[in-house]
């Protein structure tokens, strides 16, 4: 007696379990032990009725759900284990054959498991690589960032506030002389100009002393989050503490010394424009490798469970929910102010999540393909380059890594491989990024010609 295993499908197997009657018939004397304290049987105290009498009474397969329930998980898992499958849902009783004191159980249940995958061809693709040239004014861009942070403030006390001055400041504002909550603080930092506040209210504010009070009228936008205050008038009476002006640092070797490991200007800007040029060379890089991989993706093919496609769904939205958290918004309100369901959120990732499913699937069957099985160093490289993503150590990272993470860490080294075969065995051409522009240009102006010659053919 055991189990025999079926493939009826490429992603789902049939198991069909035939149980030695002497142990269903041990499974249906620990179901009535079970759940003999729940029956009640007139003349006898709860859990002291005898099993036949509930029997006779309820009938004979009264405890066949409970001694079925008893035996499945441990006769399942072994099936499932000893047979290597990777199943993706849960299994489905399919037909109940036998059932019944003195008999053999026996019965066969349906699975999904992972799907077979007919791989398409994946060495000999083809993919442009557009790189981009650094501009001067992405270099001047990138040593602001630096020059922000070396910005320090400065009082102004002889002039009243301009545009682009930081003000601290009290306000109190009122809608129909109530106050609202929200409405009244003290000591407040606004930029002027920055566009932070309603409309109005930031302009009005220009020209203000130190010390000076004054009642600012402003409206709330129509599309305002909260709705008692959409659209309506409302008066700030505001008082302007105190005035600061950035102070930025001069461009010159006394900056660069401060912010690298330079010490003249020329040399930090040099190495500016290095960094952003290794950025895009780098950036270029990842997408053509993401090109070549969508290639052999879409070249292969396998019939996905429903299951792969909502558990990924799910993982995405957790990761979404993660994101907001971060940035200190909640999902619910995120769900609110946009007016969408979870069920549109969920529809509006599942063709990604099918993409993502299906190319774990294709690379892992690469894998196997090429009978790849990445070595000590790999997995190395893996496990350092995934530290330097978190910004941790490498020895710390590693140490921190469960078995199961190990094991995913090795899987990753894996399909790396796969994917520096796919890159080798690529014909990649390399053009310059303005040629890439050309050719959508080209392609919309097509596109919107044809557009006008269908409109003019539908007004004859």
């Amino acid at each position: 007696m055991g189990y025999t295993v079926e493939k009826i499908s490429g992603n789902q197997v049939k198991i069909k379990f035939e149980i030695a009657a002497e142990k269903f018939d041990e499974a249906v004397q620990k179901a009535y032990l079970k759940v003999r304290n729940r029956v009640n049987i007139p003349g006898f105290r709860k859990g002291k009725a005898p099993r036949k009498l509930i029997e006779n009474m309820y009938g004979e397969g009264v405890f066949y759900d409970d001694a079925f329930n008893i035996l499945f998980p441990d006769e399942y898992e072994a099936a499932v284990k000893e047979n290597d499958l990777a199943v993706v849902d849960r299994p489905e009783v399919d037909e109940m054959t036998q059932i019944g004191v003195g008999q053999d159980l026996v019965f066969t249940v349906k699975v999904y498991v992972k799907p077979d995958v007919e791989l398409g061809s994946y060495k000999g693709l083809k993919a442009t690589r557009y790189t981009h040239k650094v501009t001067d004014d992405e270099i001047d861009s990138r040593i602001q960032q630096d020059v922000e942070k070396e910005t320090t403030m400065a009082d102004v006390t002889d002039r009243p506030v301009q545009n682009g001055d930081t003000v601290n400041l009290n306000y109190a504002g009122t809608v129909d002389g109530v106050a609202f909550d929200g409405g009244t603080a003290e000591n407040q930092t606004l930029e002027i100009g920055s566009g932070h506040f309603i409309p109005g209210f930031e302009e009005q504010m220009v020209g203000m002393n130190v010390g000076e009070e004054k009642d600012l009228n402003v409206q709330f936008p129509k599309e305002y989050h909260a709705e008692n205050l959409a659209g309506k008038d409302a008066v700030f009476h505001v008082k302007v503490n105190g005035i600061q002006v950035k102070v930025k640092p001069e461009l010159d070797d006394d900056f660069a010394a401060d912010v690298s490991d330079f010490n003249t200007f020329a040399e930090y800007k040099e190495s500016i424009a290095k960094e952003l040029s290794d950025r895009a060379q780098q950036n270029a890089d990842v997408q053509v490798e993401n090109d070549l991989v969508q290639q052999a993706v879409d070249a292969a093919d396998c019939d996905i469970p429903d299951q792969m496609i909502e558990d990924e769904i799910d993982m995405m939205i957790r990761e979404m929910k993660l994101r907001m958290m971060y940035q200190g918004f909640k999902y619910e309100d995120y769900l609110k102010y946009t007016g969408q369901t979870e069920e549109q959120i969920r529809e509006m990732y599942r063709s990604e999540a099918k993409n993502r499913v299906k190319m774990q699937l294709v690379l892992e069957a690469m894998v196997k393909a090429e009978k790849i099985e990445p070595t000590e160093e790999d997995v190395e490289k893996v496990i350092a380059d995934e530290a330097k993503r978190m910004g941790r150590e490498t020895d710390d990272f590693k140490a921190s890594l469960s078995d199961r993470q190990k094991e995913a860490m090795k899987k990753n080294a894996a399909i790396r491989k796969v994917v520096d075969i796919i890159k080798e065995n690529a014909q990649i051409e390399d053009k310059d990024e303005s040629e890439k522009i050309n050719v959508q240009e080209t392609v919309e102006a097509v596109e919107k010609a044809a557009e006008a010659a269908d409109a003019a053919e539908t007004e004859e």
